[in-house]
């Protein structure tokens, strides 16, 4: 069970007083494990990657050790401290214990880019230190971690004063839509945050190193800046970018006529003992076919696609390509999805990101596919999957169906890629349709802990979502279509709907009921329409009416 609150709001930082430090000793690991303790020997100091200066803590879970690094900072009696660390790597938690009034914490999962974990705390009348530690989980990859700060009253053991950081540089625009404009630029070694402008007029905050502003008119030019911040101030504007929106775009719903209640089915192009099935073999309840998968290429990026028409009793490619048309003429999509399982498909750079676009585009044209799903399930970078997804978008234009197929704990927090990457591309994606199975237990959007296979783990974990930035129309819930088709998480397709109707209308709810309801809920997803096939398709004859007769 993960023991962290998973929807805690970060803290700014906020305008320090004159007497303000970093109560933390060696903060950026710079003089190796000083001042530090790791568990079990998890913990080393690595030169790369670094979020800034020379050093950085690596520590690596093990058997029942989460690799928990600690130290012990002096702070002042009832007074206020922003904690913050940036983190990378495997699950990290931060957290300050000790504070004689209420601990806290706050954590990520995976992320493969530099994440700012951040929270605030309170000292008691006694309290004159504290334990701030870092972990990992177990299990899991290592975490990287530096910079860590606790800025408040010099408790008497501060060494790091802060200073106004410099202006951000390498300011850069990584994608445009008909409303948004996505900026990217280089991290301040002792910024905690950042603000970015449009014409003089600070229009958004930013912890990472990527933004996205939306609400913008179409077919209009902008000009950008951004600042760095930290307790001690905010930098100087950085040099101005100027960004042209495009002349249309995809709009919230990012499916042009797709209705606004779907279905999405995942269709197997391979045989591992469900039912194989043509395209045309699938019904028509559903709305959207993700065919499941692409292939990597030996580009970095570059995905492609090869029909296993021997696996499958001889389909051809040609009817493959007549079974898509057939599809759109009943007003149906079809999508072309990116992972799975055993997905290897990496896009970590800007070449990646163009590799990945390029490619998915000309299978496309190729194809007839509709748009792209993405379901890597090893999790996936914010800032350059943005980028990547953008200009995919650029190239497709309003029509571009974006669909997402996350597992349950990448939809946890939006700190996670996951979820940053929905959040990035909210005005062109279509919709997110998270695992919710496979998944152990988890936490909702109350803070407590949820079993999967019931309709409290479906509704109340779709509430992070519904209530953390994205549309309702842009929600749905992924289930298995039978037993056979997950290792653990399957519902029957009566509690599916109960969670539809919970969510929906506020009705048939478990014990969570959501604190208002989401008439505009997109629908529901299954892991595949093979295997409802196998199952005399139960799944979609009992859900797809259902998700149709959603308000």
């Amino acid at each position: 069970m993960l023991a962290a609150a998973l929807t805690l709001a970060l803290a700014g930082a906020g305008q320090a007083s004159a007497a303000d430090v970093n109560n933390t000793k060696n903060a950026g690991f710079e003089a190796g494990l000083g001042n530090w303790t790791c568990s079990a020997g998890s913990g080393t100091t690595v030169s790369s990657p670094v979020h800034a200066g020379a050093g950085a803590l690596k520590a690596t879970p093990a058997g029942q050790d989460n690799a928990r690094c600690t130290q012990t900072v002096a702070v002042k009696p009832n007074s206020t401290y922003t904690l913050s660390a940036w983190v990378q790597g495997g699950y990290a938690y931060l957290g300050a214990t000790g504070t004689g009034t209420t601990d806290v914490s706050t954590w990520t999962p995976d992320s493969s880019s530099w994440t700012q974990l951040s929270t605030r705390f309170t000292t008691g009348s006694a309290t004159s230190s504290v334990t701030v530690y870092l972990h990992g989980w177990y299990g899991q990859a290592a975490y990287y971690a530096d910079d860590v700060s606790v800025f408040g009253p010099d408790g008497g053991g501060g060494t790091d004063t802060p200073t106004v950081p410099s202006a951000p540089g390498g300011l850069k625009v990584s994608g445009t839509s008909a409303s948004s404009v996505s900026l990217a630029w280089n991290p301040v070694s002792n910024a905690t945050g950042y603000n970015v402008y449009r014409g003089g007029t600070k229009v958004q905050s930013a912890t990472g190193t990527s933004a996205t502003v939306t609400g913008l008119a179409a077919s209009t030019s902008y000009g950008f800046q951004v600042t760095a911040t930290n307790a001690a101030g905010e930098s100087a504007k950085s040099a101005t970018v100027t960004a042209t929106t495009a002349a249309t775009g995809g709009g919230d719903n990012g499916g042009g006529a797709l209705s606004g209640h779907a279905v999405t089915g995942y269709w197997q192009n391979f045989n591992n003992g469900a039912q194989v099935q043509k395209l045309s073999d699938v019904p028509s309840q559903y709305d959207i076919v993700a065919v499941a998968f692409a292939d990597a290429t030996t580009t970095p990026g570059a995905v492609s696609f090869t029909l296993d028409s021997a696996g499958l009793g001889g389909y051809t490619v040609d009817q493959f390509k007549a079974d898509i048309a057939a599809k759109h003429s009943a007003g149906k999509k079809v999508v072309l999805s990116v992972g799975g399982q055993n997905g290897t498909v990496a896009v970590n750079s800007a070449a990646s990101a163009a590799a990945f676009a390029d490619s998915v585009y000309s299978l496309m044209r190729t194809y007839g596919f509709d748009g792209v799903d993405i379901d890597l399930e090893n999790g996936i970078n914010a800032t350059y999957m943005t980028q990547a997804l953008r200009s995919l978008s650029q190239k497709a234009g309003s029509s571009l169906i974006i669909t997402m197929a996350p597992q349950t704990i990448d939809m946890q927090s939006t700190a996670g890629g996951y979820f940053q990457t929905a959040l990035n591309i909210k005005d062109i994606l279509t919709v997110v349709n998270t695992q919710f199975y496979n998944s152990g237990t988890m936490l909702g959007c109350d803070g407590k802990v949820y079993a999967q296979g019931t309709v409290d783990f479906l509704t109340a974990l779709a509430c992070i979502q519904l209530e953390n930035g994205l549309s309702p129309n842009q929600v749905g819930l992924g289930v298995p279509a039978s037993t056979r088709a997950a290792g653990g998480g399957y519902v029957s397709p009566s509690v599916v709907n109960n969670a539809l109707d919970c969510l929906a209308k506020g009705t048939n709810c478990g014990a969570f009921k959501p604190s208002r309801t989401y008439p505009t809920l997109r629908g529901a997803m299954t892991w595949s329409t093979n295997w409802d096939a196998t199952a005399g398709n139960a799944w979609i004859n009992a859900v797809g009416p259902h998700v149709h007769g959603l308000p």
